[in-house]
């Protein structure tokens, strides 16, 4: 529908928009991107040859040790009557003198040497933990943007995208670290909480639950909620009694708790003693665009009075009579009166996207975004939108 490809052209717009707000210039760059997915490919190749090379050593391995624990089982119950035999005598010197060094040549032998040179060359084009930082932030953006919470995100809950991509628990607490570590603790606070959820479903993950405590007790407390930081702590000593750092917080929160209720107490109230419930608000933005953008994205914007619907019309365009467009003319339809924007449909075909996308891929670069305050540097780069985002241009 005309409705779902907007929703996707806006998406994609604002996902690039945001690249322009991080600096990481890896991810400003689709055409860089595809480059990681074939690398990626090419990477699991070399990784699954190297496990077929390792299961037949490991096959003649354990051929030969299944071999040996027979024949020593045999000739160890009776040392004097086997070696009695003068075949067996020379088979055991045999087997100590040539066989059993060359199954030591077996086991040293490097058969990672290929994936690890493969991995090496790869390597120098992967992304950095900067790379890594633009691209959890461009998500935050697009999860305030659209008002998205953590959980529709890791669910792959996003309309008009056209794959289901999950995040795992792991992947959650990336987002929370990275908000952590740009000492965005709004996010930080609304990720941890998310992978405290996943755990708490019974999903599999690398990352302990201490640690994840660890980090929520600490953001919620950057954000003056101090009962729920105390009761955070007191979980994670639960979880962990030797944490050291848990336990100088513990002590920390506990004489400020302290010195609050005393103040309270003075002024003859005890308001503001219940925990916040989790509830938390997004820091005010240094840019005061940013709240009316949003709402545009989200389609929130001013609406057309039905008088002022009534003067849109859709036509075809004919270009003043050029002669390519009086045969097969665009499709134009008014989409705001004052000022007057218009939409264009079936400007271009399937195969001439493709082409200038071909075209372009190789030559989209990083271009820079200015802004009205000392800042970092930004970088945001030229995009090209899906064919189903070009169908509504």
């Amino acid at each position: 529908s005309v409705t779902m490809k907007r929703w996707v052209s806006t998406l994609l717009v604002a996902w690039f928009g945001v690249l322009s707000c991080v600096q990481a210039e890896f991810f400003t760059s689709i055409g860089h991107m595809t480059d990681l997915i074939y690398a990626e490919k090419d990477l699991v190749q070399s990784l699954k040859e190297y496990i077929l090379v390792e299961e037949a050593k490991l096959s003649k391995i354990k051929s030969w040790a299944n071999k040996m624990e027979a024949l020593t089982s045999k000739s160890a119950a009776d040392p004097e009557g086997y070696l009695a035999h003068p075949v067996n005598a020379y088979k055991l010197v045999k087997r100590l003198n040539t066989d059993w060094p060359a199954l030591e040549d077996l086991v040293l032998q490097d058969s990672a040497a290929g994936f690890i040179a493969n991995l090496s060359v790869q390597r120098q084009f992967f992304p950095t933990e900067e790379d890594e930082m633009g691209a959890a932030k461009a998500l935050m953006r697009l999860q305030d943007t659209y008002k998205l919470d953590p959980d529709t995100i890791s669910k792959g809950q996003l309309p008009g995208t056209k794959y289901q991509a999950m995040l795992s628990v792991d992947d959650c607490f990336g987002m929370g670290r990275s908000a952590y570590n740009e000492g965005d603790y709004y996010h930080t606070v609304l990720w941890m909480e998310q992978v405290l959820k996943q755990l708490d479903a019974g999903e599999e993950a690398t990352i302990a639950k201490a640690e994840v405590l660890d980090y929520l007790s600490y953001a919620v407390f950057q954000l003056g909620d101090l009962h729920r930081a105390l009761e955070l702590t007191r979980r994670l000593l639960s979880l962990d009694p030797s944490h050291e750092r848990a336990g100088g917080n513990l002590r920390y929160f506990e004489r400020l708790l302290e010195e609050e209720r005393e103040k309270m107490l003075s002024n003859q109230t005890e308001a503001g003693l219940a925990t916040q419930e989790s509830i938390y608000e997004r820091p005010v933005d240094y840019l005061p665009e940013r709240d009316v953008y949003e709402s545009l994205c989200r389609g929130e914007g001013v609406k057309l009075t039905p008088r002022r619907q009534k003067r849109l019309f859709c036509r075809y365009h004919h270009g003043n009579r050029t002669p390519q467009l009086l045969i097969a003319p665009f499709k134009e339809e008014d989409e705001w009166d004052s000022p007057h924007i218009v939409r264009y449909y079936d400007v271009m075909s399937d195969e001439e996207i493709e082409r200038i996308k071909e075209i372009a891929k190789p030559k989209v670069g990083v271009s820079a975004v200015l802004s009205c305050v000392p800042y970092p540097r930004y970088h945001g780069a030229v995009c090209l939108l899906t064919p189903l985002a070009f169908a509504s241009v």
